[in-house]
């Protein structure tokens, strides 16, 4: 577990990366973060958005399911 503070600025209240945690989300400053709120409440930080991930997991799945025509075409 890794802790941080959160502190205002301005009208906005801002929680800071450390490095460790940039280099676990594989992100750096400028970088777009998506997070995800959980059934339970939690919340899950990401650096890639989750959609796009559904998407090319769903292509994966149909590209197995039709790999020989797929080798035909190319």
């Amino acid at each position: 577990m890794i802790e941080t503070k959160i502190r205002k600025v301005g009208n906005s209240a801002v929680m800071t990366l450390s490095t460790e945690m940039l280099t676990i989300l594989d992100a750096k400053e400028g970088d777009t973060l998506f997070v995800l709120r959980g059934d339970d409440g939690t919340l899950k930080i990401m650096a890639h958005d989750p959609s796009v991930a559904e998407a090319l997991e769903a292509a994966e799945v149909v590209m197995d399911e039709n790999r020989d025509l797929l080798q035909a075409l190319a």
